[in-house]
């Protein structure tokens, strides 16, 4: 249990404490600035959830620098990640803030991806992430922050920034997704060995 690990499962124990501060039924005050409007609670979950998912790189640099790389870190760290972000999809989707059909596309490539990738390491091939990917985990963290933060400061400009940002995620983790089975293709073998 190094260092990068322990970081790491911080990042899973916040998943929690984010879904808590945007579902908890208890009325919390709100901040108005002309026809915008924001609950304390909202803007705590939004600030834990930045503070998650930063960790997502420093767990990794650690590791690599300190040499700390194990086995645990190589399956809990995309569990966080696909936790964090799974979780806080969801909780806004019961906060009616982001379409349903967006988040099912977002979590349906995760968990596939992750299929391939498990399944890539029972062949013995490691599965390196690609620039798509990391787009689509920028693109995932920018529309989950505008959405929980009630489309600050763009809502003054009326540009639907969290709805362009939902949209964008959903075209770039698809995009991302079909890459990777398109370049992996090789890992699944659909012959029939039997016969």
């Amino acid at each position: 249990m190094n260092l990068a690990n322990r970081i790491t499962i911080a990042r899973i124990l916040l998943v929690p404490v984010i879904m808590f501060f945007l579902l908890i039924k208890v009325k919390f005050p709100h901040i108005r600035i002309e026809e915008f409007s924001i609950t304390y609670n909202q803007i705590i979950a939004a600030l834990i959830f930045i503070i998650a998912a930063s960790t997502d790189s420093l767990d990794g640099y650690i590791a690599r620098k300190r040499k700390l790389v194990t086995n645990l870190g190589k399956l809990l760290d995309p569990l966080a990640d696909k936790l964090l972000v799974t979780a806080v999809l969801v909780s806004l989707v019961e906060m009616g803030k982001v379409d349903a059909w967006i988040v099912i596309v977002i979590i349906s490539r995760e968990w596939a991806v992750t299929g391939l990738r498990q399944i890539a390491l029972l062949e013995g091939t490691v599965m390196a992430a690609s620039k798509w990917g990391k787009a689509k985990t920028a693109a995932q963290i920018t529309a989950i922050i505008a959405l929980l933060i009630n489309n600050f400061p763009f809502t003054f400009l009326d540009i639907p920034f969290d709805i362009i940002a939902s949209w964008v995620a959903a075209i770039i983790t698809l995009y991302s997704g079909i890459e990777y089975f398109v370049k992996n293709k090789h890992v699944i073998d659909f012959s029939d060995k039997t016969q």
